[in-house]
């Protein structure tokens, strides 16, 4: 249960790095916690519960007066490796894995918030993320104001009164629109909020929203940080004070966990996640110029083309590029959209994200279906919008499929 970076690594255990470790071999190592038998590859901890030596060594782990594993809804060896890895990798003080994408969210967030207290998002979203905000947060009787993500007036005027959250999804799922995390941040804060961001769409890799001054920062680690399409799983990483005043205590008695095999695939796939993205970044670049020149396509939003409206910020909070995915619209609706996804021979048509295979899918009718069309409209979603997540084939294979379903 080691909350250090680099790890325990159990009776193998060697002095620590005295210097700072690179991201990718932080991806390796970070959080390794070794057992006795010295084992290579993280152990798999398939337990619910766990034994103590006394009554009285169980009565002060309970107590949290010794550090103890005490049931596997709360904590678990394989699934802390994770969480420790993953918070190395963040720039985090903690780390909690959660069982999805939705339950970090809602965690994330309803932690904080009682009758009265005041939100205020960034409009453009995910269905679900926008259906918790508007739907299911205000029974509670939580008020929730949506912000255009470019709106800076918007912006100022929302945080010119006490607010309790800020929640920001940047980029956006699925136009990629692009908030300015600082800017929201520095007003955020001069009015007590806790920031919040939903940084699924850039990952890790691409995007810091600590540095950029939020305090809260979640994940569907069923994206890029699995990104093989395997397993579900969510993440939720901030500082030692948020975690032990509102998370903890929230988690412990809703019990969203996450499954200690999830988090051993979820370890595994941490060592090769930098490559990965890397690589779906730069064959999403050459996608998006190649659709971009198109004439059979209205529209393309990608972070990484200059004629995105948010480029120049983009290019400062991702670190220069783009990410992986892409919306477009294909000029004749909705019916132009169906043919092409179609005629895709390569790509794959599916509703996940941020994965190994290549695959699009149409938001109005699938992954945005919930939203009014008054909804939709207003974050731009038309009945010709693609999203297309771009995975690890080669970039021009992808052209190639979808130069024939365009043609």
């Amino acid at each position: 249960m080691s909350d250090h970076n680099w790890g325990d690594q159990g009776a193998n255990h060697r002095p620590d790095p005295t210097w700072d470790l690179d991201p990718q071999t932080l991806a390796v190592r970070g959080g390794l916690s070794r057992t006795g038998f010295g084992e290579t590859s993280e152990a798999l901890f398939l337990n619910s519960g766990f034994t103590y030596a006394s009554a009285e060594q169980a009565e002060a782990s309970f107590a949290e007066e010794i550090d103890h594993f005490l049931y596997s809804r709360f904590h678990n060896p394989t699934v802390s490796m994770f969480e420790n890895r993953l918070a190395a990798l963040e720039g985090a003080e903690r780390c909690l894995g959660t069982s999805s994408g939705m339950s970090a969210m809602f965690m994330s967030i309803a932690c904080m918030v009682s009758a009265g207290d005041r939100i205020v998002a960034s409009a453009a979203m995910f269905s679900s993320c926008h259906v918790v905000l508007t739907e299911i947060l205000p029974k509670w009787g939580i008020t929730v104001e949506l912000v255009k993500s470019d709106n800076h007036e918007g912006w100022k005027n929302a945080l010119s009164q006490p607010t309790k959250v800020v929640f920001i999804e940047t980029p956006s799922n699925p136009l990629l629109e692009i908030t300015d995390i600082k800017f929201v941040s520095d007003l955020a804060h001069k009015v007590g909020a806790t920031v919040v961001v939903d940084n699924v769409m850039a990952s890790v890799v691409l995007q810091k929203p600590l540095e950029l001054g939020a305090d809260v920062v979640m994940y569907s680690t069923t994206k890029h940080i699995d990104g093989q399409g395997r397993v579900l799983g969510g993440a939720i990483l901030g500082s030692e004070e948020y975690f032990t005043n509102y998370l903890l205590p929230f988690n412990r008695h809703t019990g969203p966990t996450m499954s200690a095999f999830n988090a051993w695939v979820l370890v595994k796939s941490l060592e090769t996640l930098n490559m990965r993205v890397n690589q779906m970044v730069d064959s999403a670049q050459a996608i998006a110029e190649f659709l971009d020149a198109h004439p059979k396509i209205e529209l393309v939003r990608h972070p990484g083309l200059k004629s995105h409206p948010h480029h120049a910020l983009a290019m400062t909070q991702m670190s220069g590029k783009g990410g992986s995915m892409i919306g477009f619209e294909v000029k004749g609706g909705k019916s132009a959209a169906f043919e092409l996804m179609n005629k895709l021979r390569v790509i794959d048509i599916s509703n996940n994200l941020g994965d190994s295979k290549s695959l699009i899918t149409h938001p109005a009718s699938s992954t945005h279906r919930r939203l009014s069309p008054e909804v939709q409209a207003e974050m731009g979603i038309h009945a010709g919008t693609l999203r297309l997540s771009v995975g690890l084939e080669a970039a021009a294979d992808l052209v190639k499929d979808l130069q024939q379903a365009l043609a």
